[in-house]
């Protein structure tokens, strides 16, 4: 237990004896007294006398701290403290424990944060040119010379890009096609064009949902995951070591992560657009039309054109979903919290481009009639 009493002498000095126990389970009961009678008194000289104490531990320490840093006329002195407790007493500083050690930023002008967002946005676009020009001389030189290329690495990167991907892929794909289906079969049922159905599937898997569903989940898993890892290599220094050692970071780490997406995600797009298709068919033969039907009327709806229009866009998506995860890890700063930031900003930065290119996709493809 811990207890205080509080004297006044006739020097004029207030004297609080403490007196037990001054740990996390007994400081609580003498702290707000003790705050009390430094409040009644603004004008005396406090003088703790803790002659009393057999025992105070980071808690009792607080205490006495706290008490120290009061902001009041007259001082606060710690006396007869047994020199084990003074010695804990003496690491801390009352004056730093006083003020506000991390302040809050003060708030800039709005045209200021304007201007910093739009600067922090140019020398993000200037940093990602720089790094397409560094990736494209890099896939030239391992175009050129393919015993260059780290290959072990890339059927690594290539099992987990691909094969452990390709649950997820399949699952989303298959519900994908099955509520496509469901959904577009409702209201055409009223108008006898159920048939009309499997049209829709076809061509919107083949041509825009497929590649692009596939890309986003490989964004969010495989572009996040290449920014953790080279980011957490950033925080350990080792891309610094990699450059110490004469060797480039980008045909290092970057070309085989990107290698391995080129030739992964081209497949899963094909299994993805396999399994819309299954979905759809399932479900349309709840509305009396059979696989076989279904099948055949989607070859006679959908052309070689409409399958390589999606199919090439996988190449383009793959490019973009591991150039973007290797920049951001690149791009890693120190501190506990980077990795994670530049995790979401590859996830939140790759579904941004894809988006985007899959749109000029489209113009492209409607001006070419494709």
């Amino acid at each position: 237990m811990a207890a205080l009493a509080i004297n006044d002498l006739p020097d004029g000095r207030r004297v609080l004896a403490l007196d037990g126990r001054l740990d996390s389970n007994t400081v609580r009961a003498v702290w707000s007294d003790a705050h009390r009678a430094l409040a009644d008194a603004p004008g005396k000289p406090v003088t703790v006398d803790a002659a009393k104490v057999d025992y105070c531990d980071g808690a009792g320490v607080a205490l006495l701290i706290d008490l120290i840093a009061q902001e009041r006329a007259a001082p606060v002195e710690i006396a007869n403290l047994k020199p084990a407790f003074e010695l804990l007493l003496k690491q801390f500083d009352p004056k730093r424990v006083a003020k506000d050690i991390d302040p809050e930023v003060k708030r800039r002008p709005a045209i200021e944060e304007i201007g910093r967002a739009a600067a922090a946005v140019w020398k993000d676009i200037a940093e990602q040119i720089t790094f397409i020009g560094e990736l494209s001389a890099a896939l030239f030189h391992a175009l050129l010379r393919p015993h260059t290329v780290r290959w072990r690495d890339v059927w690594r990167v290539c099992e987990r890009v691909g094969v452990d991907a390709l649950p997820i892929v399949a699952l989303i794909s298959f519900l994908l096609g099955m509520i496509l289906a469901f959904q577009s079969a409702v209201p055409m049922k009223r108008f006898g064009a159920e048939i009309f159905v499997a049209d829709l599937i076809g061509l919107s898997m083949l041509r825009e949902l497929g590649p692009l569903m596939t890309a986003i989940l490989l964004a969010g898993r495989s572009g996040a995951a290449f920014a953790a890892e080279i980011g957490t290599m950033r925080v350990n220094q080792e891309v610094d070591a990699i450059t110490t050692m004469g060797l480039d970071p980008v045909r290092f780490l970057v070309t085989p992560r990107v290698i391995a997406a080129l030739l992964m995600t081209p497949l899963l797009v094909l299994f993805s657009m396999l399994l819309g298709l299954v979905g759809g068919a399932i479900t349309m033969t709840s509305f009396s039309i059979p696989v076989v039907t279904f099948m055949k009327e989607v070859e006679s709806a959908v052309s070689f054109t409409d399958f390589m229009a999606g199919f090439v866009k996988s190449f383009v998506f793959a490019i973009l979903i591991a150039g973007i995860g290797c920049l951001r890890g690149l791009q890693t700063a120190a501190g506990a919290s980077a990795v994670g930031e530049s995790a979401t900003r590859a996830v939140v930065s790759g579904i941004i481009l894809l988006v985007v290119v899959d749109g000029i996709f489209a113009v492209a493809f409607y001006i070419l009639n494709i």
